[in-house]
């Protein structure tokens, strides 16, 4: 039987892919190529638990990553709007188009619009990719019912280690990061590998790898992002933050006191020279 993960991927109807509890750059950035080289062919979605921060921003596709766990049912809820207030909640299909309305009793308002909230609920996708970790902390939401039945697969630079008797197909390499894991099943399967996915890959293995500093770093590692720069990936670096640029060199920037210069008093007095003269 071909568990290659080509093969597990391409008779998925939807694909998960979840990201574990406060993750590293790297594995967002995985993560995100994953989704990037999918979506077009499959029905996807990428989730983490833990809010992005400002050290992700600069990844491709970021905003597509949801902390919310599922897409199957659209909630509808009305925030601090009393449910007895309303009379009835009809539905209708105008034009091919469904038209809720809510009517409020007599005498009372209806819902305003910034008092409507939209959420999801309910897990659809049958294959789910957890992307790094180590352990079923790093991944509280496969404790959900709504995972039941579905293929599970884990890539990562190591085995992830369940209590559970969750089947879990591995794809778990032992390389410099997860993106250069990454790297080489979208390669090896044929998957899309654009400028985008490319880019976010180059950027994961680099921060991934202390600048290619760390000793998991072999030959195969800049193989890789040689190959992800032919395919048009870019290095962009984290932009510095103010406090790393010295003092006073940020134009229009308030400099504060200077510290009084503890030079002798007459280097401070102005110069007069007197000229010689020579007959």
């Amino acid at each position: 039987m071909d568990n290659s993960f080509a093969s597990l991927i391409q008779p998925a109807n939807s694909v998960l892919i979840l990201l574990p509890s406060k993750p590293y750059f790297d594995q967002v950035a995985a993560g995100l190529a994953l989704f990037l080289s999918l979506r077009d062919k499959k029905e996807s979605q990428i989730h983490c638990p833990s809010p992005m921060t400002v050290e992700f921003n600069r990844l491709i596709g970021v905003n597509k990553i949801s902390d919310e766990l599922g897409n199957k049912n659209l909630v509808i809820k009305f925030v601090n709007y009393k449910a007895e207030d309303i009379e009835r909640v009809s539905a209708d299909v105008a034009a091919g188009e469904l038209q809720l309305t809510v009517i409020p009793k007599s005498g009372f308002a209806s819902p305003k619009r910034e008092q409507v909230e939209f959420s999801f609920s309910g897990v659809s996708s049958d294959t789910v990719i957890l992307v790094g970790g180590a352990n079923e902390s790093h991944f509280p939401q496969l404790v959900s019912k709504e995972l039941d039945g579905a293929k599970i697969i884990h890539v990562g630079t190591r085995a992830l280690s369940l209590s559970s008797q969750k089947q879990v197909f591995s794809f778990a390499r032992p390389s410099s990061t997860v993106s250069e894991v990454v790297a080489g099943l979208i390669k090896e399967g044929g998957f899309g590998m654009d400028a985008d996915i490319a880019t976010n890959l180059v950027m994961g293995i680099e921060e991934g790898s202390q600048k290619f500093s760390s000793q998991e770093v072999t030959a195969a590692t800049f193989e890789t992002v040689a190959d992800l720069l032919r395919s048009g990936g870019k290095r962009i670096p984290p932009r510095l933050s103010r406090e790393e640029f010295p003092t006073g060199s940020i134009p229009g920037e308030e400099v504060g006191p200077q510290k009084k210069s503890d030079a002798p008093k007459d280097w401070l007095e102005p110069k007069i020279f007197k000229g010689t003269s020579i007959s």
